[in-house]
């Protein structure tokens, strides 16, 4: 029970510092982010590389997408340029993972003191704005190292130790990071608590990437939801999210998961957490280099469904 009250806690310290820091982030930008997005889309790879901005600022994939679908909706953007920022917020929300594998909770904690103190002596709102930054990315590891806290104690649980054992099937693990994404609404919370596991010592990263591969399905069902009431034109865009990520779990898990984990290990030879944080990144990037060139053709195959 005190394992569970621990988890649902930093879980939830987790997601709210995650949201706070976006938010902050959002509100520091003002409506540039909107205008970079009408803006700097005019061809694909422009998109890509601003989807990846974007959604490296707000720190969150579905957010982007949510914001281009609002954005065909209204008629502002055609599905050529949509595809590309919804390629490039992949890319983007991988920041998120790899700011989680840092061992910084310390430096974390501090900085979340320095924010509130900062936030309650400013006067201007653009300070107000940065220090709700300082203060989520502080709230945000304190959550981090509340999960890590309350996994401990199950790495000689022999019922958790045999559940965890049963990834080892790619398949089961594609479909629990989807069901854990899907529940949370954020690959980047299941990331975190999939690092939180990793952190004990019971999973290794063969068994935790596929893992990763069903979180970048998962995160597409937020974006689905939100073009129900839309047209069809953006019920296509949210239609194109879950494309590209299917796509690249097929091409991942049929083709490319060895080569790219010898590489991880490569980057990370060790550290498991960082290793999951590593191999989100390769997932995303290798996705879009070899999906790009076949963006079209994800267009036409979403008008056609």
């Amino acid at each position: 029970m005190d394992i569970a009250i621990s988890l649902v806690g930093g879980l939830g310290l987790f997601l709210f510092g995650m949201i706070y820091m976006g938010d902050g982030l959002q509100k520091a930008a003002g409506n540039k982010m909107k205008d970079i997005l009408a803006a700097l889309t005019k061809n694909k790879l422009m998109g890509v590389l601003v989807g990846a901005l974007v959604t490296g600022v707000i720190q969150s994939s579905t957010a982007t997408t949510v914001m281009v679908i609002g954005f065909v909706n209204a008629g502002l953007m055609n599905l050529n340029q949509a595809v590309g920022i919804i390629m490039g917020a992949n890319v983007g929300t991988t920041v998120t993972a790899l700011l989680v594998s840092l061992n910084i909770t310390k430096i974390a904690t501090f900085m979340a003191g320095v924010g509130v103190i900062v936030y309650l002596i400013a006067k201007k709102r653009k300070v107000k704005n940065l220090a709700e930054v300082i203060i989520g990315f502080g709230i945000l590891f304190i959550g981090m190292d509340l999960m890590k806290n309350a996994m401990e104690p199950l790495q000689s649980n022999p019922i958790f130790v045999n559940l965890i054992t049963k990834f080892d099937n790619p398949y089961l693990g594609i479909v629990v990071g989807f069901v854990m994404t899907a529940i949370l609404q954020s690959s980047s919370a299941t990331t975190g608590l999939l690092i939180a596991v990793a952190a004990t010592g019971v999973i290794s990263f063969e068994q935790a990437y596929p893992i990763v591969f069903g979180q970048n399905i998962g995160t597409c069902l937020t974006a689905l939801l939100a073009s129900i009431g839309a047209n069809k034109t953006a019920k296509r865009a949210a239609l194109i999210h879950l494309l590209f990520n299917v796509l690249g779990t097929i091409l991942f898990t049929l083709f490319l998961r060895i080569p790219v984990q010898r590489l991880v290990y490569m980057a990370a030879p060790v550290y498991v957490p960082r290793q999951i944080a590593f191999g989100h990144v390769f997932f995303n990037i290798i996705n879009v280099i070899i999906l790009f060139p076949f963006s079209d053709f994800i267009v036409k195959a979403s008008e056609f469904i």
